[in-house]
Parts: C-alpha cells; sequence; structure tokens
C-alpha cells in the first residue's frame, strides 16, 4: 500500500471565497445604511422636495412612495439624504436653544444627541415599531389567496415617523423658539398658544401616521390611527386650567 498523498480532487476542500461572503455580508447591510456618508449619491433635492409637500400636501409625499414601490420593489426609503438633511436641522435647532439659554458647548452638545438620539430616533423607534406591529398583526390584509403575502417594512414605519416628525419639528423646535419670550410667562394668553402649539404638533403626527399607513394597499381599519386625536383634544383642554405644557417642557430640556 503506497503511503504517498493522493491526488484525489473529491478528498480536496474548495477553496473559501472571502469576495462571495463579503457581497453576502453587504446585501445584508440595508442600503440606505450603505450609503449614509456617499454624500454625492445623495438626491438631497428630491428630499427638499419631500419636506416641501409634508407640509402642504402630505398625500403627494406617499404618493411618490408609491411609485417607489413599483420601480425599487420596497417601500421603505434607499437614500439617506432625508435622514441627513433632518439631523442636520436638528443640530442647528439644538445649538440655537443651547445659546439662547447659555448652555455651552457641553451642554449644546449634550442637546445635539438629546434631539437626535433621543427625541428623533429612540422615540421613533419605539412608536416604529408599535405601528409596525399593531399593521402586520391585524391590519395587514391580503385579499387574494394564492398571493404573496405583504408585511409593513420596519424600515418604512419608521420613515412614517419621520415623515410625520418634521411638521412637529417645524412647530416646536423653530416656531416655539421664536414665540419663546410670550410663552415664559405666566398668564393665560402665555399657556393657550404654548398648549395650543402642542396639540397642533401631536394632531399633525397623527395624521401623518395615518396617510403613512393608508397609503399601502393591503393595509384595513387604518383610521384606527387617528384615534388618539380625541385623547389629545381631551388632555388639551384639561391643560387650559393650568397646566403650560411649553413651560414644563422647556424647563426638563433647559434647565
Amino acid at each position: 500500500m503506497s503511503l504517498l498523498p493522493t491526488n484525489n480532487p473529491l478528498s480536496r476542500s474548495p477553496p473559501y471565497d472571502f469576495s462571495r461572503r463579503q457581497r453576502r455580508s453587504s446585501r445584508s447591510i440595508p442600503v440606505i445604511l450603505r450609503r449614509l456618508f456617499r454624500f454625492p449619491q445623495m438626491d438631497f433635492e428630491f428630499a427638499l422636495w419631500q419636506m416641501g409637500y409634508l407640509l402642504i400636501a402630505p398625500s403627494r409625499v406617499y404618493k411618490s412612495i408609491y411609485y417607489h414601490k413599483q420601480t425599487k420593489n420596497q417601500w421603505a426609503r434607499d437614500d439617506p439624504a432625508f435622514l441627513v438633511l433632518f439631523a442636520t436641522l436638528l443640530c442647528i435647532s439644538a445649538v440655537a436653544w443651547g445659546l439662547v439659554y447659555g448652555l455651552g458647548i457641553v451642554g449644546i452638545l449634550r442637546a445635539i444627541l438629546f434631539m437626535i438620539c433621543v427625541d428623533f430616533l429612540l422615540v421613533g423607534s419605539v412608536v416604529a415599531t408599535g405601528c409596525w406591529f399593531l399593521s402586520n398583526r391585524f391590519l395587514a390584509h391580503n385579499g387574494m389567496a394564492h398571493a404573496n403575502p405583504q408585511t409593513v417594512e420596519w424600515a418604512y414605519a419608521f420613515d412614517v415617523h419621520c415623515n410625520s416628525f418634521f411638521p412637529v419639528f417645524l412647530i416646536l423646535y423653530v416656531v416655539q423658539f421664536f414665540f419663546m419670550p410670550l410663552l415664559q410667562r405666566s398668564n393665560f394668553v402665555s399657556l393657550f398658544v404654548g398648549n395650543t402649539m402642542y396639540l397642533i404638533s401631536s394632531i399633525w403626527y397623527v395624521y401623518g401616521t395615518f396617510l403613512g399607513y393608508n397609503a399601502l394597499p393591503f393595509l384595513v381599519h387604518t383610521e384606527l390611527f387617528l384615534y388618539p386625536v380625541g385623547m389629545f383634544v381631551l388632555l388639551f383642554i384639561l391643560s387650559l386650567f393650568g397646566y403650560n405644557v411649553s413651560q414644563h417642557v422647556l424647563n426638563a430640556y433647559f434647565k
């Protein structure tokens, strides 16, 4: 019996294909994250168009998302331009608030991190997860028995939060900034104006969320997303008896 090694090709293990593993791992990362720092590839003009129409005709934004689904086969954004612009606006807002309240560099950096990481990302992720679960668990309806079941993408649920949060940002982070001298007074006008801002921003957020899920053709009874409006109106009426929401929020943020 020969002790020399044989050259049987079946006994060899195939060489490990590192390039194939890299391609597989890159496909597992969402496109929007892979393009997060590729600024020349971002369509900032379209992101600005979306921000403008979220204020005057938000239904047009979701109509464009429907066309995006037809071409890219996904409801969620694959371009991070909207997120980058939004984060930039939040940074500018935090700097402005920090300068007015004299927070200093450390305080301004803390405000930036809080507005982006907590207000926008953390709270948005919690809300998006709740709406995503509710939609897929109770509202998804696929009419054709032999068709592939459709589900709400979590990334799309977060997109809906981003779209709905933009008017909230303009009201509570920008408009409230210019009304700050009035809102800090202790009278009924200050209370009414400040609480009305929070009521309008809350209703706008709820309505924007409703539009986002109502745009999906496989969801039913999306009017459920409008139900919190009644609670917000009730809380607004109760707050007029002496609870200034604006003062309490600003004191919690900057004092």
